[in-house]
């Protein structure tokens, strides 16, 4: 009886956790969507989106601006968070993120070279930036394994590599600077002049993504438990590793595609939502999701209005606060205090 009472009052508190989420996205979105260089009422930006008012000025910079600039924002966070929990529970590495292992210079690296290549393929900038994401992520994962797996040997060949493929970058740009336009904003990672043109193709990736990690949750739980415990209980630990890194590789890339190289997304979330809800994978990948999306619309509402007329790129705002968490993070491990 007491167990039963103690398991109640935990699925209480969660879900009080998962209703502070959803209106937190909630207010995000409505927020992102009111403020900018005009203020829009909240009950107007209603009435536009309910389809009540499709004509006027105010119309035109929701539907055409703030609204595409407001999906890219939740849709981003979203992909972001959830990649970096599937690559911090498959690599067992707290320290594990997509900017810091290398998955965000890859699918740069690839959108990059795609411009160059067909620079009006816009429909393919998911796939390719999903190509490189997954070069990065299977690269990083053979030097770790050959060097030992440890933690910081991960992070340290995801420094290397992210080297190496921002050289290649470079040397894209040199040799065809008509892909260097835009790229300033595209390395630091921001929303301005987003369309759902662009959104569209990313959007159905990371749907189709987001969806097969949610089917793969128990899984990704047992394989938690070490990879020994794992193929125990008959599971293929190596295959089942590869889809998973995969899928993070897709999700990642996805979002790079459309957002720009953003960073830390996927290392705070992941981090802040295994304290709140816990190791559950069905409900840290929700959390995180929700979280994601949150926290990048809200540092691109700060970054939109901090310094209003003027607007920084969102990536310079979580850079600020992913570098001193980061740091945090290498103390604690040099400690042990993180597992």
């Amino acid at each position: 009886m007491k167990n039963w009472r103690i398991s109640f009052t935990r699925q209480g508190v969660k879900s009080k956790i998962y209703l502070i989420l959803v209106l937190l996205v909630l207010s995000a979105a409505l927020l992102s969507i009111c403020f900018g260089a005009v203020w829009i009422e909240p009950k107007a930006v209603l009435r536009v989106l309910l389809g009540r008012d499709r004509s006027s000025v105010q119309a035109n910079i929701i539907l055409l601006t703030r609204l595409p600039r407001t999906c890219g924002c939740l849709l981003a966070g979203m992909a972001l968070a959830v990649s970096g929990a599937v690559i911090q529970s498959v690599l067992s590495n707290p320290l594990a993120a997509p900017n810091i292992i290398g998955v965000n210079s890859g699918a740069g690296m690839a959108v990059i070279i795609c411009t160059a290549i067909a620079p009006t393929a816009v429909t393919a900038m998911p796939f390719a930036a999903f190509a490189g994401a997954l070069f990065a992520v299977l690269t990083v994962l053979a030097i770790a394994e050959k060097t030992g797996a440890s933690k910081m040997t991960l992070v340290l060949s995801g420094v290397a590599v992210t080297s190496i493929f921002s050289a290649v970058t470079d040397a894209v740009i040199t040799f065809v600077p008509e892909a260097l336009n835009g790229y300033s904003d595209f390395r630091i990672g921001g929303f301005a002049n987003l369309t759902f043109a662009k959104l569209g193709p990313a959007f159905w990736v990371i749907l189709a993504a987001l969806l097969l990690v949610l089917s793969l949750s128990n899984e990704l739980d047992v394989l938690m438990l070490g990879r020994e415990t794992a193929q125990s209980l008959g599971l293929r630990t190596k295959p089942l590793r590869l889809i998973l890194l995969a899928l993070a590789a897709a999700l990642a890339g996805a979002a790079v595609s459309f957002s720009g190289m953003l960073g830390f997304v996927g290392l705070i979330v992941p981090h802040i939502m295994r304290k709140t809800v816990g190791e559950n994978s069905l409900e840290l990948v929700c959390s995180c999701a929700l979280g994601g999306a949150a926290l990048v619309t809200f540092c691109d509402l700060l970054a939109r209005v901090l310094f209003a007329p003027y607007e920084l790129p969102v990536g310079i705002v979580l850079s600020l606060l992913g570098g001193p968490f980061f740091i945090v993070l290498l103390l604690r491990q040099r400690k042990g205090r993180i597992p």
